[in-house]
């Protein structure tokens, strides 16, 4: 593309503007060097005992930039409260733990393009591949990255010897094996009628994505090869009525059911293992770690990686964009940062995400109970996640929106009121027409 198409698609990408020229904006308030210390303000939804220790570590650790947190009460306080100083411009913080995808944050107006102040970093290699491309959008950063947890799966080992299947090595083997435990009364897996993630990283995993930029404009395809192969393997499991429809909102009866042997595949990752350690009660020690299942014509391993939410975002309004950045490259990929945010009472580090070597922190991600004599499979089912995490996923501005339409879609599917092709038919629709309606380039 020559310079103005890559004006032109950046901007497209963004949003900033409905006509698409003139893709400007201000510098977010970076200023010069303050007199003394710099005070970034740090709001994150995450409770104080995991994050005052972190905060502390760094500021006992750094002369001139401090970090003052901020306690959110949750996610969606976090989101409307830096709307509200966004729009206002008082108060703002320098620092906000991330809550959406790098598009629909730059085309609201609430992220600071940091790509200039992160690009340093980004030389030295501090941040894993695939920590990157859910905190830029085209090729500008709107987040400091902080990468994935590692996705694999775990399967109630006893049950499966039980009954004498063998483990699932690709989706078309969970399928088969969803078709034997259905003999018994058990389900292979569990879909949520309102959580369509399954299919997202299916998706991924098969290299598609429903975005894309093409030249000047969005190119809008939900209706991939990649993404039809992910809605085959959703579309058997639902119609051969192999898996469950547990909701997350009741998470109390949602753990019950898992402890129960009557749902025996788990996609998981680390974050979630000490939460079933503490929670299961019947099955511990049952379930075993195993590699995420692949498409059966894949050419190499690779698991999704995509996570938007794990970065810090530099809010506009911002005073000090490059201090906030240092001190968010720390936050995310500095080993005083990930040792300093260790719990006793859970045994475990906060998992960094954005390196590309967390190897020295994998074994206390592991509880002792939960794997029972198939612990020490763990870590190296981890680590082979870990190289393997790819992510191809492109979010665009009108992710939001769109994810919300999927989940009636997709709740839709779950109850087998319309198919999963039927599904992305309609959502490519959509997505095509809610852009049009918000005056954004669009193929279609």
């Amino acid at each position: 593309m020559n310079s103005k198409r890559v004006r032109v698609a950046t901007c497209a990408a963004v949003v900033l503007s409905v006509v698409l020229t003139g893709c400007g904006g201000g510098d977010g308030g970076t200023t010069g060097k303050a007199e003394g210390p710099v005070t970034i303000e740090y709001w994150n939804w995450l409770e104080a005992k995991n994050v005052d220790p972190v905060v502390a570590k760094f500021n006992a650790t750094h002369k001139d930039i401090k970090l003052k947190f901020v306690k959110q009460a949750d996610n969606p306080g976090t989101q409307q409260n830096l709307r509200n100083a966004v729009a206002a411009q008082k108060h703002v913080p320098c620092l906000v733990q991330n809550f959406g995808e790098a598009p629909s944050l730059a085309s609201e107006g609430l992220a600071q393009d940091v790509t200039e102040e992160l690009t340093p970093y980004l030389k030295k290699g501090l941040f894993a591949e695939s920590a990157l491309p859910s905190a830029r959008a085209v090729d500008k950063y709107y987040a400091v990255p902080g990468g994935a947890t590692p996705p694999f799966m775990m399967i109630n080992r006893k049950v499966y010897d039980k009954y004498g299947v063998e483990t699932p090595k690709t989706w078309d083997d969970v399928i088969a094996a969803g078709k034997e435990f259905k003999k018994h009364g058990i389900y292979i897996m569990n879909l949520a009628g309102e959580d369509p993630s399954t299919l997202i990283e299916l998706v991924q995993q098969a290299g598609g994505s429903w975005y894309k930029i093409d030249g000047d404009k969005w190119k809008i395809d939900f209706l991939s090869p990649e993404s039809l192969k992910a809605a085959d393997v959703i579309q058997q499991l639902v119609d051969n009525d192999l898996v469950a429809h547990q909701t997350y909102t009741d998470r109390p009866a949602l753990i019950n059911y898992f402890d129960s042997g009557k749902m025996v595949s788990l996609p998981t990752s680390t974050w979630q293992l000490q939460n079933y350690e503490r929670e299961y009660k019947k099955s511990l020690g049952n379930w075993e770690p195993v590699d995420r299942p692949q498409f059966k014509d894949a050419t190499e391993f690779v698991t999704p990686m995509h996570s938007p939410t794990s970065g810090l975002i530099v809010p506009k309004g911002c005073d000090h964009v490059k201090e906030a950045v240092e001190a968010a490259v720390w936050l995310n990929t500095s080993k005083d940062s990930t040792d300093a945010s260790y719990q006793k009472d859970t045994k475990q580090y906060t998992w960094p995400g954005a390196i590309p070597d967390p190897s020295p922190w994998v074994d206390s991600a592991v509880p002792e109970k939960l794997f029972g004599p198939r612990k020490s499979e763990a870590r190296g089912v981890i680590l082979k996640s870990v190289k393997a995490g790819r992510d191809n996923w492109v979010a665009g501005p009108n992710y939001t929106g769109m994810f919300a339409e999927l989940q009636d879609q997709w709740a839709k599917v779950t109850a087998k009121k319309t198919t999963m092709k039927a599904a992305l038919e309609h959502m490519e629709k959509w997505t095509v027409a809610d852009l049009k309606r918000k005056n954004i380039n669009v193929d279609g």
